[in-house]
């Protein structure tokens, strides 16, 4: 493995880019531990859950940055992010990562909000007369 391997994981409108290195299982998340970045469990689990599945948990230190979106966009393309790169370091990782559903990106995103509406379906109230 060369010195350090990196990818970007998207989810709405958050983007992360991913830089990995050996180590010994340190997550960095905007300069913080991911522990206090992510400070919902279930988020911190959607972070390491590509490590669990290909059993890597304390064997990569991770640099995550991340931007736009919310706390829960920013931890899913956290997820996409990490599982893209261990992809690329060992394509042998692939059918478990497949198996699991961490290779795919969720396309959803907003709706936009349209002419004459208050929201992107809601309208104001109808008046007959």
């Amino acid at each position: 493995m060369e010195k350090q391997k990196n990818g970007v994981g998207r989810r709405k409108e958050a983007v992360t880019r991913v830089f990995i290195s050996k180590g010994n299982g340190s997550i960095i998340v905007n300069d913080k531990d991911y522990k206090e970045y992510f400070s919902l469990v279930y988020l911190q689990n959607q972070v390491i859950r590509p490590l669990k599945v290909v059993e890597a948990l304390n064997k990569f230190d991770i640099k995550i940055n991340a931007t736009g979106g919310g706390v829960k966009g920013q931890a899913e393309s956290a997820m996409l992010g990490i599982s893209r790169v261990l992809l690329e370091i060992n394509p042998e990782f692939r059918t478990l990562l497949k198996a699991d559903g961490l290779l795919k990106r969720d396309p959803r995103s907003v709706e936009r909000k349209k002419f004459g509406h208050k929201k992107a379906r809601k309208s104001f109230q109808f008046s007959k007369r």
